[in-house]
């Protein structure tokens, strides 16, 4: 991967922005802003803090009144180690491979790593439970041959598993989270269906779409996207008043869709 690929796939989280080149490259970062300090934290909050996420994006945490002068200038500073970090996760991205189904893989509930455990039992109903730590998949098969055979029967077991989670899961949240949203009349109806790149979507008449993937991550992270979901109902583009909206109802949105982020490739690899 080029390092002019890896600057195009930087994701922005926040509505303010900022660029910059380091040699050939152009590196997009997200701005967040503190809230102003108390007169005793003054000298902390002056600093602007750097970070460099897996996904590869990066995120200036700055001053409540920091000038774009000011903050550019901390990211020239840092510039080198920013594109080396931005450099180590893209490799590390192109690392990552599919699921295999087989017995010590990492499969994730609510944000909770389990390792899948492949029983064989011909007596028993093919089946997949969570116990004490591991997520164990029964199937009658005696030998399971090859990745092919695994994908066929052991696969679509664990994605019907999910399927039937995320929907409990999300009519759960979306029931808690329904008075926060003011503007929504009556229960919004969703449905759930896998997607490569997006948690969820809302239709212009208000229908709800949500990744059945997303039930891997923690409840405030679905919490984040069904809000997010819930707020284009009110407004359908990512205008100032849909980010004000969003804030409204989840001060810490930003931060908790940046941990969503950071473990988006794990949720959703297969």
């Amino acid at each position: 991967m080029t390092k002019q690929a890896v600057a195009a796939e930087i994701r922005t989280t926040t509505s303010e922005r900022g660029v910059f080149t380091y040699g050939n490259d152009t590196i997009h970062y997200d701005v967040i802003r503190k809230t102003k300090p108390a007169d005793n934290a003054k000298k902390i909050a002056r600093k602007v803090i750097i970070k460099v996420h897996p996904d590869q994006r990066v995120v200036a945490t700055v001053p409540h009144d920091a000038s774009y002068d000011a903050i550019q200038d901390a990211m020239h500073k840092r510039a080198r180690w920013i594109w080396q970090s931005i450099d180590e996760f893209a490799k590390q991205k192109d690392s990552v491979l599919p699921k295999r189904y087989v017995s010590g893989e990492t499969q994730f509930y609510l944000g909770k790593r389990y390792v899948l455990k492949i029983i064989n039992d011909a007596e028993q109903v093919p089946s997949v439970k969570l116990s004490r730590g591991k997520l164990n998949v029964t199937i009658k098969q005696e030998v399971v041959k090859d990745i092919d055979d695994r994908l066929v029967k052991i696969k679509p077991l664990i994605d019907k598993w999910y399927q039937h989670k995320a929907k409990a899961i999300f009519h759960e949240r979306l029931a808690e989270l329904l008075p926060k949203a003011t503007w929504v009349t009556g229960i919004p109806s969703f449905r759930v269906m896998a997607m490569k790149k997006q948690w969820g979507s809302c239709s212009t008449k208000g229908n709800l779409m949500l990744n059945p993937h997303l039930v891997k991550a923690p409840k405030e992270c679905i919490d984040y996207v069904i809000l997010h979901e819930l707020c284009h109902i009110a407004e359908h583009n990512h205008s100032e008043r849909f980010w004000r909206l969003l804030t409204q109802v989840m001060p810490n949105w930003k931060e908790v869709k940046a941990k969503l982020d950071d473990m988006a490739e794990m949720y959703l690899n297969e």
